[in-house]
């Protein structure tokens, strides 16, 4: 079977192993958000594409779900000095942001093909290969992509308001710059009409899935394949496993509830996979024209995410 699966970062990246344990890693690819991608320090920096490629290789951080295990943060630490000489405004000794020494070299490469010309997702492809990534792991665009949000009448990048500012404050709005003219990058239409199966991962649905879905193409074809297209709830019991999602989908005017959930994926999603603790949920779930079907899906090892996507799969 083969396996299309849309994706953020953390949740997609628990469910990913799973898909690729139960069909083999060369029948998944995985399409993969780059609205919250930034250039920091004049380096080109794919969260989700990292977040997803570390934890399939096995080397992500355990205690974070994000970053490289046994981390050193020498280079941001030596960063600090000089915090008190830039003039303000400067981004140029910024660590808010903070890099570990074996992640800047991840961030290294791909900056350096970038200036070589090479698209996004060329330099993806060889970075999950130097991971021994084994299935297929694609940029949504190569195109510009990025997420804005704006928070109490201040509209922020993606990154500066989840990272810097901590996803503090209530979000009035957000915005995909550029998703209107990107392109699919090569490999993501083909991948989607050739699955057997499209997943939407447990990602959250407005800055995760939002700017995949917002690239034109990308949601046409999803449109088109709405009968084989199942999603995994990202909220459960009226919570987010991880992240803003609960707050941010409170904050725009959506039900904090798997039923939320329906309504947004509605257009592109046939099954919506709720878990246990919302079964109580699938008559209203159902009433916004998606089937919903009961399962546990918080994914505490491995074999959880074996389980949900033999579930899913089926």
């Amino acid at each position: 079977m083969r396996v299309a699966a849309l994706c953020g970062g953390v949740g997609a990246a628990k469910l990913l192993p799973g898909l690729a344990a139960v069909v083999g890693q060369e029948l998944v690819t995985a399409i993969v958000n780059v609205g919250d991608d930034c250039d920091l320090h004049g380096l080109a920096i794919s969260p989700d594409l990292d977040t997803i490629t570390y934890t399939v290789a096995g080397e992500v951080n355990p205690e974070t779900g994000w970053g490289l295990g046994g981390e050193t943060w020498a280079a941001m630490a030596a960063l600090e000095r000089f915090a008190r000489v830039a003039p303000l405004g400067s981004a140029a000794g910024a660590t808010w942001f903070n890099l570990g020494d074996r992640d800047l070299a991840t961030h290294l490469y791909r900056t350096g093909r970038r200036a070589e010309g090479a698209p996004l997702s060329r330099v993806t492809g060889e970075v999950a290969v130097a991971f021994g990534v084994g299935f297929r792991l694609l940029p949504v665009t190569d195109d510009r992509l990025r997420t804005f949000v704006v928070v109490e009448g201040q509209e922020l990048e993606f990154q500066a308001w989840f990272v810097g500012h901590r996803h503090q404050g209530s979000v009035s709005s957000v915005r995909f710059e550029g998703s209107e003219a990107a392109n699919p990058a090569p490999g993501v239409l083909a991948a989607l009409a050739d699955a057997d199966r499209v997943v939407v991962c447990p990602s959250n649905p407005i800055v995760s899935i939002g700017p995949v879905v917002a690239v034109p193409a990308v949601r046409r074809a999803l449109e088109a394949r709405r009968p084989d297209v199942v999603a995994v709830s990202p909220i459960v019991a009226g919570a987010a496993i991880k992240g803003p999602a609960a707050s941010l989908l409170a904050d725009l005017g959506h039900e904090v509830s798997a039923v939320g959930v329906a309504r947004a994926y509605r257009s592109f999603v046939s099954v919506l996979v709720l878990d246990q603790l919302d079964a109580d949920l699938v008559p209203a779930v159902e009433a916004e024209g998606v089937r919903a079907v009961v399962a546990p899906t918080v994914m505490h090892a491995r074999a959880d995410a074996e389980a949900l996507a033999r579930f899913v799969l089926a």
